[in-house]
């Protein structure tokens, strides 16, 4: 069983999904891929502990405070997104990393990859925010690929205190 609660952000309403344990998904409305992979039939159950946990990680990270630890996450996706997933949580707040540089991590772990696969990844995250795919940026500076759209990556971005300067919107037909 799927389990949904909203919540409200400086973003814009966001939608969480539980299994009841774990955390497998945070959507901004109108996302890309919003709510991709739920359970049509879904219930409304904004007590979950697992909710809780995450309004107050939430609160903090919006109103720049120390992080409590990340409520238990369970996103679902392959093996591939799993491991793309996993690296996105190593990137420190306030940093970013590049498709490639992440793909060379994978390749260096022994897992096949490029840059494109990994921005298909990063792009399919189904926890926003929490798993921070809005850290990844493309080769040359520019602000590719989040699904919540650019000026939502940049305002997150900009929260954490990340260095924006060499940051760019990029042009139509940009490479990953």
């Amino acid at each position: 069983m799927t389990y949904l609660t909203k919540l409200a952000s400086p973003l814009g309403s966001l939608t969480l999904a539980s299994d009841g344990e774990a955390l497998a998904g945070v959507w901004l409305e109108g996302q890309k891929y919003f709510a991709a992979g739920l359970e049509a039939e879904a219930e409304e159950r904004p007590d979950l502990p697992v909710f809780h946990q995450t309004a107050a990680w939430l609160e903090a990270y919006f109103g720049k405070k120390p992080l409590p630890p990340l409520p238990p996450l369970a996103p679902q996706g392959s093996a591939f997104r799993q491991a793309v997933w996993k690296l996105l949580l190593e990137i420190p707040c306030g940093e970013t990393t590049t498709y490639g540089a992440l793909a060379e991590k994978l390749k260096a772990a022994g897992v096949p990859a490029s840059p494109q696969a990994v921005g298909g990844a990063v792009g399919h995250n189904p926890i926003s925010i929490l798993v921070p795919c809005h850290r990844v940026v493309g080769t040359d500076g520019s602000l590719t690929g989040y699904a919540g759209g650019v000026e939502k990556k940049r305002f997150l971005l900009d929260l954490e205190g990340a260095d924006l300067s060499r940051l760019h919107t990029p042009k139509k037909g940009t490479a990953l």
